[in-house]
């Protein structure tokens, strides 16, 4: 159907648009119902990762006064007063092994949504939402640079880059990060 000879009736020239949009979907390949993933993009220190959306509450600049945690483990930087709710941040670069995260305007904070655990995590640079159709998830995480092992949950493959899937959930409710008094 000619798209002109709808221009007089609105209705049935946005009907057919949409029509025509889902079948774009469908011929690229993305599911008839254009499944897709979306996630957090993250940096620490050399490598990149996503996080799962709703795994991410929000998402802070560092703020500049923390309290200090009296024996309180390396990686823990402290707790913060975020609209009057204490906050602990934890350096995740720092927890897992890899250095402590940048001290620059880029350095980001991720607040877990966690019920029961009040969690900051410092990243090096968030890079926002992308979207992978869920095709294109791989069950099985590459190997990288930091020790990260214990929470990668498989990949999405975009183009030539490989995107490992960090679940903030695991590293939280992990015993390694429950222990954060020295």
């Amino acid at each position: 159907m000619n798209l002109r000879e709808l221009k007089a009736r609105p209705f049935d020239l946005l009907r057919e648009l949409e029509r025509r949009g889902r079948s774009a979907v469908v011929e690229a390949g993305e599911g008839a119902a254009g499944e897709e993933w979306i996630g957090v993009a993250i940096r620490v220190g050399p490598e990149r990762f996503v996080v799962p959306r709703q795994q991410v509450r929000e998402v802070l600049p560092v703020p500049s006064t923390l309290t200090r945690v009296p024996g309180g483990r390396s990686w823990l930087r402290g707790i913060a007063n975020v609209r009057g709710h204490l906050l602990a941040l934890t350096d995740l670069r720092a927890l897992l092994g890899a250095g402590s995260a940048a001290k620059d305007r880029q350095a980001r904070v991720l607040v877990v949504n966690h019920r029961e655990i009040p969690a900051g995590l410092v990243v090096d640079e968030v890079f926002g939402f992308r979207r992978f159709p869920a095709a294109r998830y791989q069950p099985d995480a590459p190997a990288t640079i930091i020790r990260a092992e214990g929470c990668l949950d498989g990949a999405y493959r975009d183009g030539n880059d490989l995107w490992p899937v960090f679940d903030l959930l695991a590293l939280v409710e992990s015993e390694q990060f429950q222990q954060a008094a020295e």
